[in-house]
């Protein structure tokens, strides 16, 4: 544009400078005009190029943001193929477990189809032994009537002797076929769970969060599962004690069957004097216990941190002999507590009524020589008052009444202001003191000596 502007420029220099030719002022005025023209030409000329100039600037950043977010979604890209690498990975192995259980479980069948023929032939042979016992007696009944010659008196009694024995073999056989029979069934129940948990809800579990612990918890039940298949599970100890006393010195999860129970899994606090077995544990919040009735009867949490056992496997464990509560507190500013009671817990048709009476350790007054307390939730008022206390405080616990103690209420990190508040933490409140708020608290049962 630059150069079409200069040679209109130049042939109206040309046109001025012919010789011989005039020409009227109107011509003169009217090529002033034009270099107006040309002027204002020109200015349109310099402002349209500065606005392309910006506009390449601006074209320029847009570019390079493009540039920026393609570099982004590269790396994003790279990172989801290492993410559905390690998920088809994980899939290969689930797919590979699954096909070990299924495995596992035909086995499991197998056993106890042939476990189901020989309890079938010990019965009919029992049968048989009754019948010759029968016939038997027959006749020794004739044979006292009349002169029975002592060596043939000796071969009847030792023949008497020898089916008795046979008779109580059969009766111990009989039992250990059914507590296997009823360990087989167990073992065929955990494994059809854990196949359903191993289906499509929990693939696409795995796809959204990286970190599942389905590979952990399987790998743990193979492990239980390894050794429970050679029927050792009928030999399990009832309680931590029994854990110690077989020789094992290391706190952690045990495998325990109280009073012929189905097997469950309890932490065990093993010290050198023995060990006890710990129904609640609280320690950094990390579980909700503001939970209805069936999950605190049923159990909640991680074992291996914050949990509850659950009211049924409490109630088990408590029917063994004479029990001990101990109690372990520890609040913000570092102090420790510790108590123990004797008690007494009674089963569902009671609402898991709680007797206690002070033992050992510190008194501190909430729950000392409590009874006839039953356990209450949000969604089951059990309580000895009108009032709702596990809707007020939170958390299921025995009331008696509201805020004296709340051991499964809320996690509170630093003293709440309002008595709201502080009633609905977990809390302790000592004889004509205020509550002590809580930063850590454990909850073991063991067993006093027979």
């Amino acid at each position: 544009m630059k150069l079409v502007c200069l040679l209109v420029f130049f042939a109206l220099l040309s046109m001025e400078a012919m010789p011989g030719e005039t020409r009227p002022a109107a011509e003169s005025k009217s090529r002033f005009a034009m270099l107006d023209d040309v002027q204002l030409l020109a200015t349109g000329l310099l402002q349209l190029g500065q606005s392309l100039k910006e506009f390449v600037q601006k074209t320029k950043g847009q570019i390079n943001d493009i540039f920026q977010k393609l570099s982004i979604f590269d790396r994003s890209f790279s990172q989801l193929s290492d993410v559905t690498n390690i998920i088809k990975e994980e899939e290969e192995e689930l797919k590979k477990t699954t096909t070990f259980l299924k495995a596992n479980n035909e086995e499991i069948k197998n056993l106890s189809l042939e476990i189901n023929t020989k309890v079938d032939n010990i019965l009919q042979e029992r049968s048989q032994l009754q019948t010759k016992v029968g016939g038997l007696e027959e006749k020794l009944t004739g044979l006292s009537k009349n002169i029975i010659p002592p060596d043939q008196m000796v071969e009847i009694t030792a023949l008497k002797e020898i089916i008795e024995t046979q008779e109580k073999n059969i009766q111990n056989l009989l039992k250990a076929v059914k507590e296997q029979h009823d360990q087989l069934d167990y073992q065929s129940r955990k494994i059809k769970n854990l196949e359903e948990k191993l289906s499509t809800d929990v693939l696409q579990e795995t796809l959204e969060k990286q970190n599942s612990r389905i590979p952990e918890d399987l790998s743990e039940y193979l492990t239980n599962s390894s050794t429970n298949t050679s029927f050792h599970t009928m030999d399990l100890p009832a309680d931590c004690k029994e854990v110690f006393n077989r020789g094992e010195r290391n706190s952690g999860v045990y495998s325990i069957q109280p009073n012929q129970s189905e097997p469950f899994n309890v932490y065990c606090d093993i010290a050198a004097d023995g060990g006890v077995t710990v129904i609640q544990r609280r320690q950094d919040g990390s579980v909700d216990f503001d939970q209805t009735w069936e999950k605190y009867e049923n159990g909640f949490g991680d074992l291996k941190g914050e949990f509850w056992l659950g009211l049924e496997k409490i109630y088990t464990i408590s029917r063994q002999g004479e029990s001990i509560l101990l109690v372990q507190l520890e609040d913000w500013k570092g102090d420790r507590h510790s108590m123990e009671y004797q008690f007494t817990l009674e089963g569902p048709s009671s609402q898991y009524t709680i007797h206690l009476q002070h033992a050992a350790g510190d008194s501190l007054g909430a729950m000392t020589n409590q009874t006839s307390v039953r356990f209450s939730t949000k969604d089951r008022n059990n309580a000895n008052s009108e009032i709702n206390c596990s809707q007020q405080l939170t958390g299921g616990w025995w009331f008696n009444p509201c805020g004296d103690a709340n051991l499964n209420g809320k996690y509170i990190r630093m003293r709440p202001k309002s008595q709201k508040e502080r009633k609905s933490g977990i809390h302790w409140k000592p004889d004509h003191e205020n509550s002590c708020f809580l930063k850590t608290t454990k909850l073991s049962v063991r067993h006093m000596p027979h």
